[in-house]
């Protein structure tokens, strides 16, 4: 198991699964970090997903997984277990760099364990102390007001995806679904041979991928509306070379679920440096990543909006090189 950066060739992979995906009842935990730019909470369906989408979802990551192996990449999935949320989007749960992997202490009460179906991937799984849950660890001011984030300092918190590597770097988005205190524990964990870079300021709902996509050394794809300029990125950063993401296209979502912007478009995964994996809607990226030369595989992951999640998201790298 090795996996310091995006986009070396893909050797082995998590793919999640939408089976038993629900929406957990609103605690001050899902209230701060995944709906505060709602005002009506009543307006937030609470319970299992609909079966046409569990069922369409799950179709889509069968046929991504049936298109990484035909590629030669060893497909792993997680276990059907309980769960009090949702095991779609394994990114969320565990980091992993080079043959090491952490379960993160993730914010949200209901996910605290979501690590569980995937521990059997992993050997000698470093499982993060997890405090979530408890009332103080939230900005209730955070309600409908983008320059309050959802977590204090208290303890450290945060969600793997708001983390990209790019070998002895790695970016860390401090936001709703991480706070400043986790980047602390990260650059611990990670030892002084990696250096953690924090994001600040620049999109406060939740995860990375839909904001940056590492595409190979020294060239990422931004999304312009939260990173209109490369200089509001911390060094070495900055002096990457940069694609504009252009304005995705919507597919909708499921009515009554939407749980990612129409930016979970540019959410991508890359097998290697030169090839990647993109929705298959996104012509207008499509084309710009092509301009620079990639392969691009456009496959459908039509519930994208509607669970919270597209490539990048529903995947886990546990092996490039």
């Amino acid at each position: 198991m090795s996996s310091i950066n995006e986009w070396d060739k893909l050797n082995k992979v998590i793919v999640g699964i939408a089976d038993g995906a629900k929406i957990p009842e609103i605690d001050d935990s899902m209230r701060c970090v995944n709906y505060a730019g709602t005002k009506a909470l009543d307006e937030v369906i609470v319970g299992p997903y609909p079966e046409q989408v569990i069922r369409e979802a799950n179709r889509d990551l069968d046929n991504l997984a049936h298109h990484l192996t035909n590629s030669g990449i060893e497909v792993l999935r997680p276990e059907k277990t309980d769960t009090s949320y949702y095991n779609y989007c394994p990114r969320d749960v565990v980091f992993t760099y080079g043959d090491r992997a952490l379960a993160t202490p993730m914010p949200i009460t209901a996910r605290k364990d979501d690590y569980m179906a995937l521990k059997t991937h992993f050997k000698g799984l470093t499982v993060a102390p997890n405090y979530s849950g408890r009332s103080y660890l939230y900005n209730k001011r955070c309600v409908l007001n983008k320059d309050v984030l959802a977590l204090t300092e208290t303890f450290p918190m945060f969600d793997a995806a708001n983390i990209l590597k790019a070998n002895d770097h790695v970016l860390y988005l401090v936001s709703n679904s991480g706070n400043k205190k986790g980047a602390q524990y990260l650059q611990e964990w990670l030892g002084s041979d990696v250096k953690v870079h924090t994001l600040e300021g620049v999109y406060s709902y939740m995860h990375i991928d839909s904001t940056i996509a590492f595409l190979r050394e020294g060239l990422m794809l931004l999304n312009p509306e939260r990173i209109p300029d490369k200089s509001v990125l911390p060094k070495p950063f900055c002096d990457w070379d940069a694609i504009m993401c252009p304005e995705p296209v919507d597919i909708g979502h499921y009515p009554g679920y939407q749980n990612a912007s129409e930016w979970i478009g540019m959410n991508l995964l890359s097998i290697d440096e030169n090839t990647v994996v993109i929705e298959e809607h996104q012509i207008p990226t499509i084309k710009a990543l092509e301009k620079r030369g990639f392969d691009v595989y456009a496959l459908p992951m039509e519930h994208s909006r509607t669970l919270g999640g597209s490539f990048h998201c529903v995947t886990l790298d546990i092996d490039r090189g």
